[in-house]
Formats: structure tokens, sequence, C-alpha cells
């Protein structure tokens, strides 16, 4: 029996895809967007509130990555080079405007009432309790500090490890950890 087998070609690595922008390819530059287009605007959005001005420094943060593009090292990956950068962009913004925050432990002295499991409830109404609790969530991680909100934001939602995220931050592991 004779017949062709079609390998499947995997798709290219976000180093591949790097050195081939840097060597004029739009197309891998285009590919480098789509994958990081909605973590980065996700990100960027957590830390400032506000998702017009987010996608404005997401693309902020992508001119500057591709103006730097000779600086990416492809044998580190390709997202903690990026969420450095838009950490950067983003932290910049923030210093200069100074966005209000507010203390978790100030709200909890305050009265602010914890949160029930709606798992645990078994109750009728856990889904309502649940998307309450999620609102109180998002209202609570934009009362957080900036620096505070994008570690929760890099671990928990974009599952980088504490490493990466010391790396993309600039702050010790153990800070990370904190």
């Amino acid at each position: 029996m004779t017949g062709s087998v079609k390998r499947m070609t995997p798709p290219p690595t976000d180093a591949d895809l790097a050195m081939q922008a840097l060597a004029g390819s739009e197309d891998a530059s285009r590919a480098l967007v789509q994958r990081y287009a909605s973590p980065a605007i996700n990100l960027a959005t957590r830390m400032v509130r506000d998702r017009a001005l987010a996608e404005d420094l997401a693309q902020e943060a992508f001119a500057r990555a591709f103006d730097r593009l000779a600086t990416y090292n492809p044998t580190l990956r390709f997202s903690s080079w990026f969420f450095q950068i838009l950490h950067n962009v983003t932290v910049d913004y923030l210093r200069k405007k100074r966005v209000a925050t507010f203390s978790l432990d100030e709200m909890q002295e305050a009265g602010h009432p914890g949160f029930a499991d709606p798992v645990r409830l078994g109750a009728p109404d856990a889904a309502a309790e649940h998307e309450a609790m999620t609102a109180a969530l998002e209202k609570a991680m934009c009362a957080l500090r900036p620096e505070y909100r994008e570690v929760v934001v890099l671990r928990y939602r974009e599952e980088l490890p504490v490493e990466e995220i010391s790396g993309v931050m600039g702050i010790p592991t153990g800070t990370v950890k904190t």
C-alpha cells in the first residue's frame, strides 16, 4: 500500500516568531500580537481599571517590544520578556496618573463582610452568591495597589510561575510569594 503520510508541523514557537519578526516578517509579528493581545489587555485592564486605556497601553507595549526585538533572548520565554515591557509601560502610566488605591486591611477593619463558598452552601441561591462574590472580588482587586494586583493577575490568571513574575516585575521571588 502506498500513500503519503502528512505530518503535522507544530506551530512556531514564540522564539521562532520573534526571530522571524526581527527579520521583517509581518505575519510573524501579527501572530505574536494575536497570541498576547488578550492577556496583555486583560492584565493592563486590571491594573488601570479602564479597558480603552488598557488597549492603548497594550498597543504601546507591543510597539516598544517590536522596536526592541533585537534585545529579546530567544533562549528565554517571550511571554516573560513581553510582560516585563507591558509592566513597565503600565507602571510608567500609573506613576504619572497616581491612581487611588485602598488597603484591604482598612476594608476589613471597616467591617467588610467575608464571602461564603457557594459550593459549600449547596443552596439554590449559590450561583447568585457566587456572582456576588465574583463582583466583590473584582472590586477588591481594583482596590489593591497596582503592583499587588499585577502579581495576582500574572500568577492566577496568566498562570506564570513565581520566578517569571519576579523577572517580569523586577522584584525578588520572596516578595512575589508574599
